[in-house]
């Protein structure tokens, strides 16, 4: 049976699913009137009205592009802790499991012209509920758009073992999408990738250059990874910086190398960096941000400074290794709220797209 409808997969987590549903709904509602969205399995999840549990990407695109459809319909599965072993112990059912995404899925699909289904992490995920992303597709009866990372060799060997698993559920491919393609390689990618893809049959329909704002956290996500507070300037959460510091030398080094649109890394015992910044901030528009670290929080004295400050400024109780070994690790995720980053990759990915191919017969492989 054909639907309206494509489900978007990936060769692995992190590789830009989110980001590139974000462009693929943009463009389609160019085509069609309207356009529907949902996450069948969901991991990480929000609670929203009368404590219903629903992934954290359905949130963003209710929000974003103000869908009509029912929140329970748009995430009908959450697989928090413990529900494999639920339902290896018999607890849930395969039979509930299944019908809940059937029906929700017909719901949304009768409701709209065409409907983006987004998979979790790699083609394999969900495996353990027989509940991965080839046995939602073909539960569903739906043909698939692959996402891979922006490479050659690495990438279609990632691709390969994610396109077998898609065959053995005799899915349809309608093409694949590179995301974060360096400007560097996208001359090459742009011919090569899609002469490997050949002996598929499966068209390259989509190269998206990597963006370094889009994968650049704000203080938001600092405060989140970190699980703690702002100490001050939450009006600019949102700030993004153009670099990162550690700071662990002399103060007269660190005031002869400050740089604006800066975020510093620093132990929370180094009062004369911290002061220096705050006033730095005092002169002109430094936009810049800072993360404290150690064992222990800023004294009171300073607290009172600090809070006084619009500078973004949060505390993680550990020490410095560990903090930045949690920053440099961190991949960003697209919020609601950061309407610069929501509206950049819409731009971004709807022009690196071509529809006429997404929206073309797919290809049996």
């Amino acid at each position: 049976m054909s639907h309206k409808a494509i489900f978007i997969a990936a060769t692995g987590q992190n590789v830009g699913k989110t980001t590139t549903c974000l462009g693929l709904i943009s463009g389609l509602r160019k085509r069609f009137a309207n356009v529907g969205f949902m996450k069948p399995v969901g991991q990480q999840h929000t609670t929203i009205k009368e404590n219903l549990k629903v992934d954290k990407d359905v949130v963003l695109f209710h929000e974003v592009f103000q869908l009509d459809s029912r929140y329970e319909d748009m995430s009908p599965v959450i697989v928090p802790p413990g529900l494999t072993k639920q339902y290896l112990d018999g607890e849930l059912s395969f039979d509930r499991i299944r019908k809940q995404i059937v029906t929700s899925f017909h719901r949304i699909s009768d409701q709209n012209d065409y409907t983006i289904i987004e998979g979790t992490g790699h083609v394999g995920v969900g495996s353990i509920i027989e509940q991965n992303n080839a046995s939602v597709a073909a539960e569903l009866g739906l043909d698939v758009v692959i996402i891979s990372t922006g490479g050659l060799g690495s990438a279609f060997d990632e691709l390969a073992l994610n396109i077998a698993m898609c065959q053995a559920k005799n899915l349809k491919i309608r093409g694949v999408i590179l995301n974060r393609v360096l400007d560097e390689k996208r001359e090459m990618i742009l011919d090569y990738f899609p002469k490997a893809l050949a002996r598929w049959g499966i068209p390259l329909i989509g190269c998206i250059p990597y963006s370094e704002f889009l994968n650049t956290p704000t203080m938001r996500d600092f405060a989140l990874l970190f699980e703690t507070d702002f100490l001050s300037g939450e009006k600019n959460s949102l700030r993004h910086f153009r670099d990162k510091r550690l700071v662990a030398c002399s103060l007269e080094a660190y005031r002869a190398e400050m740089v604006p649109n800066e975020l510093v890394i620093t132990p929370a015992s180094r009062t004369d960096i911290i002061e220096a910044t705050l006033k730095k901030h005092t002169e002109e528009d430094f936009r810049g941000g800072m993360i404290l670290t150690g064992r222990h929080a800023p004294d009171s004295d300073l607290m009172e400074k600090i809070r006084t400050s619009d500078v973004p400024i949060i505390y993680a109780p550990m020490c410095t290794y560990e903090a930045m070994k949690k920053i440099t690790s961190y991949t960003a995720k697209i919020r609601t709220e950061d309407q610069s980053k929501v509206n950049k990759a819409i731009e971004l990915v709807e022009s690196h797209i071509n529809f006429d191919l997404l929206c073309k017969t797919p290809v049996q492989v």
